[in-house]
């Protein structure tokens, strides 16, 4: 069986001291593919790092996180366009709106957001969404801002049956992590109701383990736990889950034609 780990900064430094062994403890799982989201220009280097060791496995994205939507914001925007438009990447990410935290930079968000929708565009690279907090200010945006060839995820897709809904209208993915495991999740219920075309796994390691795991650093060598809860929603077989959601995965990111490239 075969997976994509969509979404797993195993380049930050909780793995710093066992980083090759997780990445091969994937591999060996099947989780062949894990694809890199960036955090901002500090995060970078240990990112390109990454990939440099495994450029088969561990694929890049670039952008700017929410969460370091600073003062300087516009310093951090001026590094994502010039790696964007000079490297290759699998995707704009991850982008998006954060309000859980703390809403005194909404506004910097708001246009970090939407110069990287842009940029998106321009590149013709699929958005990685972070979303907490924010869907409504993120579909606001999106609807504002939305061409027929802009496509993208909902990472760790934690909203609505409503939501989850207007998401597939677009024509958008929901990521699929750990929080899809908990035993006081509601998702199952929505995702139930949500085609399978339209889901992709990810871990978001080191956080959000999945049950059995839950407590622990997460790694992309945990992602069949995700795969096999989503069998038994969707009740298929784990085989049917990998094989389904990782075309999914290398539809949306053209990952075919990423390593061709390499």
């Amino acid at each position: 069986m075969l997976f994509v780990d969509t979404h797993s900064h195993l380049y930050l430094e909780q793995f710093n001291a066992d980083r090759s062994s997780v990445v091969n403890r994937a591999i060996e799982s099947g989780v062949k593919y894990m694809l890199l989201p960036n955090i901002d220009a500090e995060s970078y280097s240990a990112l390109k790092e990454l990939n440099l060791s495994f450029p088969k496995n561990c694929l890049p994205m670039m952008g700017l996180h929410p969460g370091s939507v600073k003062e300087n914001y516009l310093d951090e925007l001026n590094f994502v366009e010039k790696e964007l438009f000079s490297n290759k990447f699998v995707a704009v990410g991850e982008i998006g709106i954060d309000l859980y935290w703390d809403k005194t930079f909404f506004s910097f968000q708001q246009e970090a957001f939407i110069r990287q929708i842009n940029w998106a565009l321009e590149l013709n690279l699929p958005i990685v969404i972070h979303a907490r907090d924010s869907y409504s200010e993120i579909f606001e945006i999106l609807e504002k801002e939305w061409k027929t060839n802009l496509k993208g995820v909902f990472h760790s897709f934690t909203g609505t049956a409503n939501d989850a809904q207007k998401i597939v209208e677009m024509g958008f993915y929901l990521g699929i992590g750990g929080i899809f495991t908990f035993k006081n999740s509601a998702l199952s219920e929505i995702i139930k109701k949500i085609d399978i075309s339209r889901l992709i796994l990810e871990t978001d390691s080191p956080y959000l383990a999945p049950t059995p795991k839950r407590g622990q650093r997460n790694e992309s060598a945990f992602l069949p736990f995700v795969a096999q809860k989503l069998a038994e929603v969707k009740q298929l077989s784990l085989a049917e889950v990998a094989q389904l959601t990782s075309l999914n995965a290398f539809e949306l990111f053209s990952l075919h034609k990423f390593l061709q490239n390499e």
